[in-house]
């Protein structure tokens, strides 16, 4: 849900999100926000503050998922994401963890699911690598997604700290990039890791 809906009408989206059986509320990145902007990004953990409490007086729990852009860098150091922890409130704001892209920007996902802690109650996962074979054109390769266990993440290692978490659920990411472009095989190749972790 877009943060604005909720802020507008947070009562009819916790029936709506009722109506579907669940429990939680997903915000995701803001567009055209300035994530460099230490005082910007104070006053977004305030509005998810204000938006969370009022979804928790309706049963509704609040979650912060995250892209890339919250990793960007802050004036006085640090980045958006870990002001972001920092501000709101864990009675009424909580994560959906997207370790993908959080490691696509160069970042520890382990620091950062450490920094969340018992704050992740989803995990977004996806594994990331390139399925090139064969001679390379240049040096540098492209990273894309790729089935679970297949890429260069340490799922492995998150996987344990989501479950010491511990985690409500895994949400797996799949929507290119599949094996013999085939959503189905790609499927069958991540459940396989889920499988054997979860």
């Amino acid at each position: 849900q877009d943060l604005g809906s909720i802020e507008r009408n947070p009562v009819a989206i916790a029936e709506e999100a009722k109506a579907f059986g669940t429990g939680k509320i997903v915000v995701t990145g803001m567009y055209r926000f300035p994530y460099n902007d230490a005082n910007e990004v104070k006053k977004l953990a305030a509005r998810l503050n204000q938006a969370g409490e009022a979804l928790k007086a309706e049963g509704i729990n609040l979650l912060y998922h995250n892209h890339n852009c919250e990793f960007l860098q802050v004036s006085g150091g640090g980045n958006a994401y870990q002001i972001l922890i920092d501000e709101t409130d864990p009675a009424f704001v909580n994560f959906e963890f997207d370790s993908y892209w959080c490691a696509e920007c160069g970042e520890n996902p382990l620091d950062v699911m450490e920094a969340l802690g018992k704050r992740m109650k989803l995990w977004h996962i996806n594994d990331r690598g390139t399925k090139q074979t064969g001679p390379c054109m240049t040096p540098i390769l492209k990273s894309d997604s790729m089935e679970l266990g297949t890429g260069a993440m340490p799922l492995a290692l998150l996987s344990e700290k989501a479950k010491a978490a511990p985690i409500d659920a895994v949400i797996l990411e799949s929507h290119r990039n599949w094996i013999d472009k085939s959503p189905v095989k790609s499927f069958e190749c991540s459940a396989k890791f889920l499988n054997a972790y979860f």
